[in-house]
């Protein structure tokens, strides 16, 4: 059993002190400060303020200026609510003020819960325009603070207030107070991790100096020159973490050097049914140059859906079978795996190249075909092995792999490459040239290779990075791009209308299916909600339509005149068995009309379907709207391709989002427009996939400061690549413990 813990007394406190040992914290507030991730003082210290508010001095109500912000404090004498009238009108709170001078009315609109908060009897500060209606003075959503609380001790003069993030049980004030009380005894502590020529040269203040400027400014001024400093210390570790892996994978690595040849290249190709793009050919050339050396390629290949992306990494993948190596290619989901599978096998049918797939839900874990399937994978009797993460399980081990192909990048991140990278180094440590290498030279008189065997790996993305984020957690990789589309693909046309229109949509799809085409709808649930589940049927007017019930639907209402057969339903909790045939039928024809989750997003390629509907389509991320309007138009029979998404968007983003959809079909257009929208965070699908967290920094709003740390980062390295001398040691060590885990950086040097 655990001992109590002392609340802590000035004298002894430390960065390190755990909030909740604090006099001032009570378990109530101990709990909201956790769930703010606030757990010590330093993360205290560390969660600014996300806006700050310019207080006025304080008059009497009677002397407020018209027309203007001013301030005032007052009692409360009475309140009321008034409740909305009409589909457009608004709620709102009311409160009356007084001083000693005259009454206030105090409206706040849409804000009802304050009701629970603001009661006669009270006391508060108020901050706002200041107005006459019907011959009284009037504000409208003020800022406002209690001044009666005992735990609160507000500020009388005009000054600059930080306004914190909050939960509902942590006012802003208390977080405010909180740092006041704490700063002046830790302050000495925060020791600046920055060599003193490196923030003199960028004339920056001190670490100390900006964190006082954040929480406690004198004026505005001092919180951009806090915000400067601290952004930077951000972005420079973001770029610090970035160069030592790029420096490690350069000096620490090695992996098999490819040869290539003329013949070897028209062997390839002759493999493809189709000739390659001009695009398609520059950007392998860029690859196989990097699979010739020995250093192992880190290479980002990018291009928009449907550009050919697959056929260059199958290209590479083809290129170490040449070399009587392992190639491995791995996708976020089995229904891509799958895909791959297909097509790969199809291209290459005839040929002595043998292929593999491996998924979690391909076998049970003890089954005697997967333990035969992962035997025959390590012994090398498979060239090319397609699967998902499986290919990350400890089981799973290779002969020779030479090269990786990661799908979908943006699914996994620097974590994953990272892993995969470790999970082959112990395969592959006997196995960097073999008799049916080209000869290396005499490895008796060469010298002794401490470097740590690696496959090359080349990772794909059909969402476009920015070109304003290509510095950030993608500046460890070299990036090709496929530019435009291959020869025959018809442009779509995309429309966004309201439900109002759906049986306009429908009836449009009944009668481009009667002649022939093929459809996607894709819906966003796969069970309607739990018909005894009141509050759920309630929650949402517009109750989401599941896989199962539309399905069904479209048959009754609208597709009367197909086979029952030709409407079929998929999503991912099907078995891979049933969801394999549902797919053939698909690709075949058979099936006419596919209702469908996101799970098929990307990797599916049926060149007939010239028509997708997309339901709730606000409820999905831009890039991924963009990824499913893909799933059409990859057909050279001419017929153009309709996308129609279905939305009743309900804030300011869905509408953003989906104006953008409507506007543009490049996905590089697009791709900025979603990083404008959701910022960096957000764009990356949160810190799972390697990208870390901006607290200060925003993309790309502070590129020339990303340039300028960028720069720094570069000179730190060469001048020290491993961040060992004594100037620098306390960066190394806040890098590793901020960005450590994120940026894959636990075996850099």
């Amino acid at each position: 059993m655990g001992t109590a813990t002392a609340p802590a007394t000035s004298s002894e406190l430390r960065l390190g002190t755990p909030i909740k040992t604090l006099k001032a914290i009570n378990t109530k507030r101990a709990a909201a400060f956790d769930r703010l991730d606030i757990h010590t003082v330093s993360d205290l210290i560390r969660h600014l303020p996300a806006r700050y508010e310019q207080l006025s001095s304080e008059s009497a109500i009677d002397d407020l200026p018209m027309d203007a912000v001013g301030c005032t404090r007052g009692m409360i004498v009475a309140t009321r609510v008034v409740p909305r009238r009409g589909r457009s009108g608004k709620s709102r709170f009311e409160a009356t003020v007084e001083d000693h001078s005259t009454r206030l009315t105090v409206v706040w609109f849409n804000q009802i819960y304050l009701q629970a908060k603001i009661h006669p009897g009270m006391t508060i500060r108020l901050q706002g325009k200041v107005t006459i209606y019907r011959s009284k003075p009037r504000i409208i959503n003020p800022q406002w603070e209690r001044l009666d609380d005992p735990d609160h001790t507000p500020a009388r003069s005009a000054r600059i207030r930080p306004v914190y993030s909050t939960t509902e049980d942590l006012p802003s004030y208390v977080i405010e107070q909180l740092v006041r009380d704490v700063f002046t005894q830790v302050v000495d502590q925060l020791t600046d991790p920055l060599p003193a020529e490196f923030v003199r040269a960028n004339a920056m203040v001190p670490l100390a100096d900006a964190f006082r400027m954040a929480h406690q400014p004198d004026d505005l001024q001092e919180t951009q020159t806090a915000r400067r400093r601290l952004a930077y210390n951000e972005l420079l570790l973001l770029q610090l973490g970035i160069v030592l892996r790029r420096h490690h994978n350069q000096t620490a690595l090695v992996a098999p050097a490819l040869h290539w040849s003329s013949a070897i290249d028209k062997h390839i190709r002759d493999r493809f049914p189709f000739d390659l793009t001009k695009a398609q050919a520059g950007v392998i050339r860029e690859i196989t140059d990097d699979l010739q050396r020995d250093q192992p390629m880190n290479r980002l290949l990018q291009g928009d859906v449907g550009a050919g992306k697959t056929v260059v990494a199958l290209y590479a993948l083809l290129l170490a079978t040449a070399n009587r190596k392992q190639g491995a290619l791995m996708a976020p989901t089995e229904l891509l795996a799958e895909q791959h599978f297909l097509s790969i096998s199809s291209m290459l049918a005839g040929s002595n190249v043998r292929i593999a797939l491996l998924s979690a839900g391909q076998f049970s874990a003890a089954s005697r075909q997967r333990t035969m399937l992962l035997k025959k994978i390590q012994q090398g009797k498979y060239d090319i092995i397609i699967g998902t993460q499986a290919l990350l399980a400890d089981a799973v081990k290779f002969h020779n792999l030479a090269v990786v192909v990661i799908d979908e990048q943006h699914r996994f991140g620097v974590l994953q490459r990272a892993a995969l990278r470790t999970a082959v180094s112990s395969t592959t440590t006997n196995n960097t040239a073999d008799e049916n290498t080209p000869d290396q030279g005499e490895s008796a008189t060469a010298p002794e290779d401490h470097r740590q065997p690696s496959p090359h790996c080349l990772v794909m993305t059909a969402t476009p990075i920015p070109r304003t984020l290509s510095l950030t957690v993608f500046g460890d990789l070299d990036v090709s791009t496929i530019q435009g589309l291959p020869p025959g693909r018809t442009p779509i046309t995309t429309r966004v209308v309201d439900q109002n229109k759906a049986h306009e949509v429908y009836q449009l799809l009944a009668k481009k299916v009667a002649k022939g085409d093929q459809a996607y709808v894709v819906v966003p649930a796969i069970d309607a909600p739990d018909s005894h589940d009141q509050n759920a049927r309630q929650a949402d007017a517009n109750q989401l339509k599941s896989v199962r019930a539309h399905a069904q639907l479209l048959v009754q209402k609208y597709l009367q005149h197909l086979p029952r057969r030709a409407v079929a339903a998929v999503h991912g909790r099907l078995k891979r068995r049933t969801r394999e045939a549902i797919m053939d039928r698909f690709r075949s024809g058979e099936i006419r009309v596919l209702v469908a989750t996101t799970v098929i997003e990307v990797g599916v390629d049926v060149p007939n379907a010239t028509l997708m509907v997309v339901e709730h389509a606000e409820r999905f991320g831009l890039a991924q709207l963009h990824q499913l309007r893909g799933r059409i138009g990859r057909g050279a029979h001419g017929r153009r391709s309709l996308c129609v998404f279905i939305a009743e968007p309900t804030t300011d983003d869905a509408a953003q989002r989906l104006d953008a959809i409507a506007a543009t079909t490049d996905g590089f257009k697009i791709a900025e427009h979603d990083l404008a929208i959701r910022g960096i965070g957000e764009f990356f699908g949160t810190r799972q996939h390697g990208a870390p967290p901006l607290r200060v920094a925003n993309i790309p709003e502070d590129m020339k400061l990303l340039q300028l740390a960028r720069r720094d980062a570069q000179a730190l390295v060469e001048s020290d690549p491993t961040l060992t001398q004594e100037s620098h040691r306390r960066l190394r060590q806040v890098l590793l413990q901020q960005y450590g885990d994120t940026l894959g950086l636990v075996d850099v040097g």
